[in-house]
């Protein structure tokens, strides 16, 4: 999925804040509420302006869609975690790769962090490279 989100993961753009992923989080685990909702399960344990202008800001950032229902907003995600932590991790290493004068440096600390992490995560690595380049040359011909 190559579609970017606003406002997430950009260094232009402002980062979610804990409150704020919080609140997310509790939209993902239920698909869709309105605000009263979500403080009325008791997980959240802020007031209900506090919790409305977060959401309404969630919806202004580009990750929450919103539907009427009555006198109030149901609010559910417009993305998966998954994709919004696919977008953090691209933009992330976009970062670190624009960061420096050679460009083998920041892939060395990536190797780094994945040997001391998983050893197992270099083969995968490897076959993931492997399998663009292989993409990248079809392109390439075509």
């Amino acid at each position: 999925m190559n579609r970017v989100f606003p406002s997430f993961g950009s260094a232009a753009g402002p980062q979610l804040g804990p409150f704020e992923r919080q609140v997310l989080g509790e939209l993902w685990s239920r698909g869709s509420a309105t605000v009263r909702e979500l403080i009325e399960d008791g997980k959240i344990h802020q007031a209900y302006t506090t919790v409305m202008t977060t959401m309404d800001r969630l919806y202004k950032k580009g990750l929450l869609d919103r539907a009427v229902e009555g006198r109030a907003f149901r609010y559910s995600p417009r993305h998966t975690a998954e994709e919004l932590q696919r977008v953090a991790a691209v933009e992330g290493i976009r970062q670190l790769l624009g960061s420096g004068d050679t460009s083998s440096l920041p892939l060395s600390y990536l190797v780094e962090a994945l040997s001391t992490h998983d050893a197992q995560l270099l083969d995968e690595l490897q076959l993931l490279v492997e399998r663009k380049r292989r993409e990248l040359k079809s392109r390439e011909q075509c």
